[in-house]
Formats: C-alpha cells, structure tokens, sequence
C-alpha cells in the first residue's frame, strides 16, 4: 500500500465531491461502514453533517476512522 492519499469521489446529499484519503484508511472507512450497515456514502454525509466549518472532510474521516479504532482498545 502506499502512503500517497488516494482521490475518490463520493456522494454527499445528492452532491458530488472528492476526498483523499491513504489506502489504510480508505479500507477502515469501508470497514467501518460494512459493519455499521451503511452505505459509504451515507456514512460519509454523517461525518460531514458532524464536522465544524474548520476541519476538511478528510480530515474529518480520518479522525472518525482513528476514534471508531481507539474505542475498541
């Protein structure tokens, strides 16, 4: 894997946007999504919905991948 953030596209309320996001955490959000039962995409309009104005989308999902991880320590 590399260490490189990787662009996808997703859909936010009917909205397309692009986020990167390094391989690792790419495969722990689908992870993270398959076990909740979610859609990606649902799962990404949460953390978006969840975010403050100050932090980036990508940055938001890393820090929710990192929380949901910690939690289970």
């Amino acid at each position: 894997m590399s260490g490189r953030p990787v662009k996808r596209s997703l859909t936010l309320r009917g909205h397309r946007t692009s986020v990167s996001l390094e391989d690792e955490f790419w495969a722990a959000f689908r992870e993270i999504a398959a076990k909740e039962g979610k859609p990606l995409n649902a799962l990404a309009a949460e953390i978006d919905e969840a975010r403050g104005l100050e932090m980036g989308l990508a940055s938001a999902i890393r820090l929710y991948v990192l929380r949901h991880y910690r939690g289970r320590d």
